[in-house]
């Protein structure tokens, strides 16, 4: 059973910077490409990140662009997202999410779609006060 554990998350001043870890238990990390998605209260979940199978490429939302950075540790079975110069804008519950990789090449917009994503955790929250 996969299960994925999101920590990291809590408080903080905007312009300061916030570390979410993702741990993936029950089956090696490697096996997915990881998202992080979020979701403030009363909208819909969007897009953060995303990193591929082999960790050789990411992707952002514009939004987060230059500010937040993904990262996989396959060795222990988990994914970070940096986030610098938070702003109060960027408060939100932060999902993991993983997918399992497909028979087909992926395109670039799967990664960025919640609907693609097999596997999610709990969630942290995550404010800036402004």
């Amino acid at each position: 059973q996969v299960q994925l554990v999101e920590s990291g998350g809590g408080l903080v001043q905007a312009g300061g910077s916030l570390r979410v870890s993702c741990a993936v238990s029950g089956r090696t990390i490697s096996s997915f490409a990881m998202g992080w998605f979020r979701q403030a209260p009363g909208k819909e979940r969007d897009f953060v990140a995303a990193i591929t199978w082999s960790g050789m490429y990411t992707y952002y939302a514009d939004s987060v662009k230059g500010r937040f950075t993904i990262s996989r540790d396959n060795a222990i079975n988990t994914v970070y997202l940096q986030m610098n110069s938070l702003k109060p804008e960027d408060t939100a519950v932060y999902y993991c999410a993983a997918r399992d990789r497909p028979m087909y090449p992926v395109a670039e917009w799967e990664y960025r779609h919640r609907g693609k994503y097999d596997y999610w955790g709990q969630g942290t929250q995550v404010t800036v006060s402004s």
